[in-house]
């Protein structure tokens, strides 16, 4: 699957320019087309999805983020201002997607927002073990979710204040 952004015309990760990579400010990786759609549009209810970018697993999220592989253009030093990250993924899964980004100096900044329909405690537990900055337990009702990921976005992308390095 391609990944979809919301600022320009869908196009091949190799044929953007670059610029339009290195502008993103959140990084989705959701593998549930229907979950991805109603956070896609709880964002842009709120005008807060300008610079988003979608993929559908864990490894296409790490090549993004170290820009490589279909990412290999763009530059690693342009960070998502929030990583949101489902639990259980495709070829890497979330929860080693998390542990990947915080073990890296130059990533471990980035706050990653698990969104995951799993309540379990030791899923929960986990992710916050492995740097985890908050954990969102996706609700069955799209009011309630959109709502969660309406304060959710505001939060992290108005309010949350980051270093200038970022």
């Amino acid at each position: 699957m391609i990944p979809l952004t919301m600022n320009s015309t869908l196009l091949e990760p190799q044929q953007k320019q670059s610029h339009e990579m290195d502008a993103v400010e959140i990084l989705l990786v959701e593998d549930n087309e229907n979950d991805a759609a109603l956070t896609i549009r709880a964002l842009k209810k709120r005008n807060l999805a300008n610079n988003l970018i979608h993929v559908n697993d864990g490894q296409q999220a790490l090549d993004f983020i170290f820009a490589k592989g279909e990412y290999a253009g763009r530059d690693p030093l342009h960070l998502p201002k929030v990583v949101l990250l489902d639990l259980k993924l495709p070829k890497v899964n979330g929860l080693e997607v998390l542990r990947q980004l915080k073990a890296k100096e130059a990533t471990k900044i980035i706050p990653i927002v698990m969104l995951s329909s799993s309540q379990e405690e030791s899923d929960l537990n986990d992710a916050y073990k492995m740097g985890a900055n908050s954990y969102i337990v996706k609700p069955v009702e799209f009011d309630n979710f959109s709502e969660a990921i309406s304060h959710m976005g505001l939060y992290w992308l108005v309010l949350n204040k980051r270093p200038k390095s970022c």
